[in-house]
This record gives structure tokens, C-alpha cells and sequence, in this order.
């Protein structure tokens, strides 16, 4: 018999949206939309399964790409996925074929969701000991009606307008998630039921992605989000001694130029030198890593004097466990590592601080820690490196 699941969590995704399509999957700070809420999900610890439930083939394999241990993708019917459905059909379908006491509804357009807020969420609920919660924001915005040509206000008096810090606002559904009982749900048919209490969660996560122009805004919300968490990885890790950098589509563009003598050629960026000047000052050593060996890259190692030039490296975790091993002093727990591409995986998964270009490989974006907002060749080093230093307080 199968074993009862406490908590779930449960994710629609469809593939036709129209305002954004393919929203879903489309790269969000370097990975897709949907990789956020999913991912917060499953480093939540009190949620026992996360299940995305999606019509589309395309949906389905990013998901599985992401190698998310806790995450299982099912289908959902034509009915609970076509554009005039509501996200109740797919939840009550869900809620009719799982065993689980208690489902969360997450809905991948809230991207500025953290494990932390679903974490926080629980607890709260169950020391209310209500029946359901949602998530909330606090607004402080004067509302108002108009009924024929007449306006009025709802929420406050104008003869006695308050201040912003003299009042204390009201809630408003951010859409990020719900939670409420299996039994309860299917009894209600509604998402939230029985005696309600609400999460709050910062003020920047009221925005959802519904249109293009809030796209625009979430991203810059999500990468300050992002930084912030790195700074905080890293104060909570030992500090970071060496800086693990691959050359191909992190320092270059990834292009293969050609002279009219058939020499190759490279482009980079002079940022990132300045960058990785920078980092060697403040203390950190600097390591080029990468599979090629010929002599432009050399000259560009030689010309940034780096700590460690390292070519023709086709394994790069059994050279680097045998250089930590020759140099105790350096460990995995230890370094940044920046790479573009599936052959840097290894190394990235173990390093204290993992980092890609924003235009790297979609397996890459979804396995690191930050997503850098500049591609290979175009200054990504040297925002890592800016990075870097902020934790240790060095001017940049």
C-alpha cells in the first residue's frame, strides 16, 4: 500500500499561455520561470513531494532536466489546461488522485518565492491551527469606487488622511501560494476554506507575471534577490580563497574567429581583467581552467597574471581534487567556480559558489547558484568578481 503523504506541494503549468508564450519555460534570470517556485518548493523541508502538473512535452523535460530529487511531473487533462480553465479544475483533479493530507498550491508566476516563505507558512499555520492560508503583501494605497460619475473611498477617510508610518495598511493576495486540507478542499471545491489565516511575505513579491512589462521588473527584483543570496552563501561558507574561472563563453563570447593565416583568435573583455585584478588584490587567487591549449589563451593568462594557468584540461574534477590535494590550503569549500557548459558541471555542483554566464547552457543556468546578468566575453567575470569583493567589503 502506498505510503500517506503529509504535505504537497502542487504547480500547474500549461503550455499555451498568449500574454508570454511558452512563459513558463521561458529563461527567468537564466533559467526558466518555472525552475524558482519549483525549486523553492523542493528545498522546503516540511513538503514531503512536489508535483508539477503540465500538458506540454516542452514544460515537462525542463522540469526533469532540473534533477530535483523531490520532484515528480504528471499530466493534467485538456479540461483543467485550456485557456478559459481555472487553476481550481486542475487543483481539485490533482486533489481527487493524491493521498497527501495537506496540498500547497504554488503558481509559477510568483518567482520572488523562497523555500523560507513556504518554511514560514507551515509554522504559521499550524500554530493558528486554521483550516487554510494564503499568502499576502501589505499595501498602503488609498482605494476608492466610482458608481455613476461618483467616487468614493473604501479604505480610509480623507478628512483624516494618515501617514504612511502611522498606518497600518491592508493585505493583498500576492498569488505566490495557498494551503488548505485535502478533505477540506474537495468538500469546498475552493483553493481556501474553513477558518482562513494569511502569510506575509516582503512587499516586492506582489508582483506576478501576467504581462511583458512585468516581466521586465520581476527579473531586476529576482537578480537583487539573487546577489543578496550569494552574499549571504558566502558568509555562511568558509571564505572564498580561490577563483575558478573556464575561458571559452566565460571570458570570450565562445566564438571561433579566424585570421587570413588561419590563426585563431579570441575576443575578451578588458571588465573582467579589471575584475580579476581586483579580486587578486583583496587576497583571492585567480585559476584559468580549460580544455583548450593553444597559445592566444596562454598569452591572455600570462597578460592577466593569474595564480594558475591550467590547459588542455578535458577532466576538470579529478585535476582539481588532485590540485587541492598537492595544495591543502585551497579546497572545493573554498572556491568560486564560473563555467558555461555541461564539462564544468562536476566542479560547479562542489564549489562553495557556483556561477554561469546568463548565456550559458540551459543544464548549466538551472544547476548554479547565480546566473550571471552578463554573457561569456561581455563582463560576466567581472560581475562575479564584484560580487566577491561586496562580501569582503573591498571597493569595487
Amino acid at each position: 500500500m502506498e505510503k500517506p503523504l503529509g504535505t504537497v506541494a502542487f504547480i500547474p503549468v500549461r503550455g499555451g499561455s498568449k500574454s508570454i508564450p511558452l512563459k513558463n519555460i521561458k529563461p527567468f534570470c537564466g533559467k526558466p520561470l518555472v525552475y524558482w517556485t519549483v525549486a523553492a518548493a523542493a528545498e522546503c523541508e516540511e513538503i514531503d513531494c512536489v508535483y508539477v502538473a503540465t500538458d506540454d512535452n516542452q514544460i515537462r523535460e525542463a522540469v526533469e532536466s532540473f534533477g530535483l530529487s523531490k520532484v515528480v511531473v504528471i499530466g493534467r487533462s485538456a479540461e483543467s489546461a485550456h485557456d478559459t480553465a481555472s487553476t481550481e479544475i486542475a487543483l481539485l483533479e490533482f486533489a481527487e488522485n493524491t493521498n497527501a493530507d495537506r496540498i500547497i498550491l504554488v503558481q509559477a508566476t510568483s518567482p520572488l518565492l523562497e523555500s523560507k516563505d513556504l518554511q514560514g507558512a507551515l509554522h504559521k499555520l499550524a500554530q493558528s491551527q486554521a483550516d487554510s492560508l494564503v499568502s499576502v503583501v501589505r499595501q498602503k494605497r488609498f482605494i476608492w469606487s466610482e458608481e455613476s460619475g461618483h467616487a468614493a473611498p473604501i479604505n480610509y477617510d480623507p478628512n483624516q488622511r494618515p501617514r504612511r508610518q502611522d498606518w497600518d495598511g491592508y493585505f493583498v493576495e500576492n498569488g505566490a501560494f495557498y494551503i488548505t486540507g485535502r478533505e477540506n478542499l474537495l468538500a469546498s471545491q475552493c483553493r481556501i476554506s474553513g477558518d482562513i489565516t494569511v502569510y506575509e511575505m516582503p512587499e516586492v513579491s506582489y508582483f506576478e507575471l501576467d504581462e511583458p512589462s512585468d516581466w521586465i521588473i520581476c527579473e531586476q527584483l529576482k537578480a537583487k534577490q539573487l546577489s543578496a543570496g550569494v552574499s549571504k552563501q558566502l558568509k555562511s561558507t568558509e571564505d572564498i580563497k580561490l577563483l575558478v574561472s573556464d575561458v571559452d563563453g566565460v571570458l570570450t563570447d565562445a566564438g571561433m574567429y579566424y585570421s587570413t593565416d588561419g590563426q585563431e583568435l579570441k575576443k575578451f573583455n578588458t571588465r573582467d581583467g579589471k575584475g580579476i585584478e581586483l579580486l587578486k588584490l583583496s587576497g583571492i587567487k585567480v585559476m584559468l581552467l580549460t580544455a583548450e591549449d593553444i597559445e592566444v589563451v596562454r598569452a591572455r593568462g600570462l597578460k592577466l597574471k593569474v595564480d594558475y594557468l591550467y590547459m588542455g584540461i578535458k577532466d576538470k574534477k579529478a585535476f582539481l581534487n588532485q590540485f587541492f590535494r598537492d595544495n591543502p590550503e585551497f579546497s572545493f569549500q573554498s572556491t568560486a567556480y564560473i563555467g558555461d557548459d555541461v564539462n564544468d558541471l562536476e566542479c560547479l555542483l562542489e564549489s562553495a559558489i557556483s556561477a554561469s554566464p546568463k548565456d550559458a547552457h540551459p543544464d548549466v543556468r538551472a544547476r548554479v547558484s547565480y546566473v550571471c546578468e552578463l554573457g561569456g566575453g561581455q563582463g560576466c567575470v567581472r560581475e562575479l568578481c564584484d560580487l566577491l569583493l561586496k562580501t569582503k567589503q573591498v571597493s569595487v
